[in-house]
């Protein structure tokens, strides 16, 4: 990167927050669902998309996502109640990571496509006053990649977009926020962070 990164824009499930498969799989078979029922379900694009852009609440994607399931009315609300018990567990990491930027003085945000149960998910996992600010698709009615969503995320954390470092385990949205003129770097794992202390010029 010709410039340094002043700002880090992070994305939540798959970088920051990781989830343990188990309790899924347990909800599965005790409900008698094939494997990845509920993930299959949840991210069939007609009810994924609006549930990440603002048009409906997390409750009632969860209503849609029971209501394809094969399992009667009863039994599909109490399967997918469990499923949804488990909200995942904070890399630490991570979190280390977040912490050693925000100390070196570059803003960090938290850009995710999320449904309004984000600012509770965050609640509970302590990470609310972790980051500078919280950029939510639900919230912004647009989600990730669209090039508006990486517009507005820059204006809101204060920075042009060649300086505003964004990490995503996606590849749609590392090839649209490099669209948007992002520097983005597609996450696979904490072997990154050295890279990424040069990237954003962390003191040593």
């Amino acid at each position: 990167m010709r410039d340094r990164a002043q700002a880090l824009l992070i994305d939540l499930d798959g970088v920051l927050r990781r989830w343990d498969p188990a309790p899924m799989i347990a909800a599965e078979l005790k409900y008698g669902l094939k494997p990845a029922s509920f993930l299959e379900t949840a991210m069939a694009w007609d009810i994924y998309r609006p549930a990440m852009a603002g048009e409906i609440t997390d409750a009632e994607w969860m209503r849609l996502v029971a209501d394809r399931l094969p399992l009667d009315g009863e039994e599909a609300a109490a399967a997918v109640a469990e499923w949804q018990a488990y909200r995942g567990e904070v890399d630490p990491e991570v979190l280390a990571f977040v912490r050693e930027v925000r100390a070196a003085g570059r803003p960090v945000g938290i850009a995710t496509n999320a449904t309004d149960r984000l600012r509770d998910d965050l609640d509970a996992l302590g990470l609310t006053t972790e980051v500078d600010l919280v950029i939510s698709s639900w919230e912004l009615k647009v989600h990730k990649p669209a090039p508006e969503y990486f517009q507005q995320a820059c204006e809101l954390i204060g920075h042009l977009p060649k300086h505003v470092l964004l990490v995503d385990d996606d590849d749609r949205v590392i090839r649209g926020a490099r669209a948007a003129n992002l520097p983005a770097y597609r996450w696979t794992g904490t072997e990154h962070l050295p890279y990424l202390r040069k990237a954003l010029d962390l003191p040593e």
